[in-house]
């Protein structure tokens, strides 16, 4: 799997990895399965939720990467 960057669909990302979606969750992205979250990238999430993306980006790279929320 290749690393998950800022412009990764967060649509994708849940297709390949369903087991982030509760880090999706904590950040405050309650509507995952709405057409307008799925189509973003994970740069515009963490913008519009006020989140530092490289923090967010190794977090998410981390559980996929294992295959479980940590």
């Amino acid at each position: 799997m290749a690393t998950i960057t800022k412009e990764t669909i967060i649509g994708d990302i849940l297709d390949i990895a369903p087991q982030t979606a509760p880090l999706f969750m904590a950040i405050g992205m309650h509507c995952l399965g709405c057409p307008a979250s799925c189509g973003e990238t994970v740069e515009e999430a963490c913008m519009v939720h006020g989140i530092d993306p490289d923090e967010f980006l190794e977090e998410l790279n981390k559980q996929v990467e294992t295959g479980s929320v940590q």
